[in-house]
């Protein structure tokens, strides 16, 4: 897994169904583990607080938080742009 330790951490929070002692894997399915819509919210806000990226309308979709990897990802390509 390539996300940083604070990134875990804040996403566990977000998912109630996740125990402690469970690895969070790359291909963890996150609803699966208990992120619903008012918690994809509250993550997006912390997310965007967290690592000072704006998610774009292209990148708020059901896919963007379908599991870590992807999610990861998508915070890389916001940082890496807004770099630019």
């Amino acid at each position: 897994m390539g996300w940083d330790k604070d990134f875990e951490e804040l996403l566990r929070e977000y998912l109630p169904f996740l125990s402690a002692e469970e690895p969070l894997e790359a291909d963890t399915d996150l609803r699966a583990v208990g992120l619903d819509s008012l918690g994809v919210v509250e993550l997006l806000g912390s997310l965007e607080g967290a690592y000072d990226v704006r998610f774009t309308d292209e990148a708020l979709s059901l896919e963007t938080f379908a599991t870590p990897a992807v999610l990861w990802e998508q915070i890389g390509a916001l940082r890496e742009a807004a770099n630019r």
